[in-house]
């Protein structure tokens, strides 16, 4: 008789697993169509052609030692960076809570029950040890299985949200501190031009007080002067302004070992700055891999749904030994066991079992139009970085030639003046394009340097720290 209830309940196992394989299946139903519409191509440029630069890590896509370590002191550091290792641990907690219920728990039990009554002309006390099953689900329907799912997707997409918000916080760090160098730059130029506005004031002042010239050049030149002082002040305000910008993305105070001490010539060692393949987007860029895998949570919560449609059946059991007298627990014959099933049919609960799964529904579309928003996002940004790089060099070549032009009209009106020739006016006006020309230099130097740095950033780059050696 033992042997007959021992096939049963295993036949019974069987079954019950099979049929939970097939209706995860039919349950969860297929993966929605995406349509992102989205441009088949990069913008065309020399560098899309070539193997995509994602694919280096961080400590050797950038050049400067000094950058890397702060870089390293950000991840370490950074309080955004440490909340989203933090909802890892969570979400991976939450998986395992979840695959749990796939498997019975089992508990280990003693009591000891004293029974006297009026009924009863004799009280006795029962002693009970054992290990038991508490409501172990069949998942005959694939609602655990279906909800185990989507929490491991969960998780990958956690650890992909984790993995954006690196991406993102190198790019952030790398460009305040570059940030730093060309705020650096524009207040050395700007006290270079207080120097000369203040020599060209005193000369002024000499040929008003000699009588030559009278007070409009001085009082031109005083402009100027004071206009200088403005920069100067506004420049040295922007260097710490960056550094306090830089600090919150460190987390801490970035000592001046480690912060650019002259204009950052180049970001990166690489000679082309390649984009690789359209189709390799999507696995590069962690942000949308977060969303995929959020897709794919939505579509298990919806199988788990669907499954609350039908029946939900429950073992729950004992085994262990019983005695009236302690000394007779351990004794052949105090065994004792318990199997009690028990079934779960909804017949009536005012639509609401079929409310949840529109719920998961609906959810399942906001997560597909996230998901083609995040792809249609990731294109857009690396075409803007692109634009601007398909014509950086020739605008940075044109901004030089203007400021080589402009400075030696500045030499030659200077000249002029002093020999009586031209009016302090003229001078001005070159010494004002000259300064102007030479900001915009700079600013286009610093505009190629972050489209470099935006580049690696948008196309998924800075994930890993080493680049993985090819054997």
């Amino acid at each position: 008789m033992t042997q007959f209830m021992t096939l049963s309940v295993r036949g019974l196992t069987l079954s019950a697993l099979a049929l939970a394989l097939a209706a995860c299946q039919s349950l969860r139903g297929p993966e929605p169509e995406v349509q992102t519409q989205i441009p088949a191509a990069f913008i065309a440029t020399a560098e899309t052609a070539t193997a995509s630069i994602a694919t280096q890590g961080y400590q050797d896509f950038f050049a400067d030692a000094r950058l890397k370590q702060v870089i390293a002191l950000a991840l370490e550091n950074n309080r955004d960076l440490r909340t989203a290792a933090l909802n890892i641990e969570k979400a991976q907690q939450q998986y395992r809570i979840t695959r749990n219920g796939q498997l019975p728990t089992v508990g280990a039990s003693a009591s000891v029950t004293r029974q006297d009554n009026a009924s009863a002309p004799n009280p006795y006390t029962t002693y009970n040890v054992g290990v038991g099953v508490t409501a172990y689900e069949l998942d005959l329907w694939g609602r655990v299985a279906n909800l185990k799912d989507a929490a491991l997707d969960s998780y990958f997409a956690t650890q992909s949200a984790k993995d954006a918000t690196q991406v993102a916080l190198i790019g952030q760090v790398a460009q305040a501190w570059t940030t730093i160098a060309f705020a650096e730059q524009n207040l050395q130029l700007s006290e270079q031009t207080l120097k000369a506005q203040e020599e060209s004031y005193k000369l002024n002042k000499r040929r008003f007080d000699v009588g030559i010239d009278s007070e409009v050049p001085v009082r031109q030149a005083q402009i100027s002067v004071e206009t200088a002082k403005g920069d100067v002040a506004n420049y040295k305000t922007q260097i710490q302004q960056a550094q306090n910008a830089l600090n919150l993305l460190v987390g801490q105070p970035v000592t001046a070992d480690v912060l650019p001490t002259a204009k950052v010539q180049k970001i990166t060692n690489q000679q082309v700055l390649g984009s690789g393949l359209p189709s390799e987007l999507l696995n590069q860029r962690p942000d949308v891999q977060a969303a995929e895998y959020q897709l794919r949570a939505a579509g298990a919560n919806i199988g788990a749904a669907k499954a609350r449609l039908f029946p939900t059946i429950s073992l729950s059991g004992s085994a262990g030994l019983a005695s009236r007298d302690l000394s007779d627990l351990f004794k052949s014959g105090a065994f004792a066991w318990s199997v009690g099933p028990s079934l779960d049919v909804p017949i009536f609960d005012w639509g609401t079992r079929k409310a949840n799964i529109k719920i998961s529904e609906t959810d399942q579309k906001i997560a597909l139009a996230n998901y083609e928003k995040s792809i249609q996002v990731a294109f857009k940004e690396i075409n803007d970085v692109l634009a601007t790089r398909a014509h950086i060099d020739e605008r940075v070549a044109a901004q030089t030639r203007l400021v080589e032009a402009t400075n030696t009209t500045y030499k030659l009106s200077q000249a002029r003046f002093k020999a009586g020739i031209d009016s302090y006016l003229t001078v001005l006006d070159a010494q004002r394009n000259s300064y102007t020309a030479e900001k915009g230099l700079l600013a286009l130097q610093h505009a190629n340097i972050n489209s470099q740095i935006e580049l690696y950033k948008t196309l998924g780059g800075g994930v890993k720290a080493e680049t993985a050696s090819v054997e």
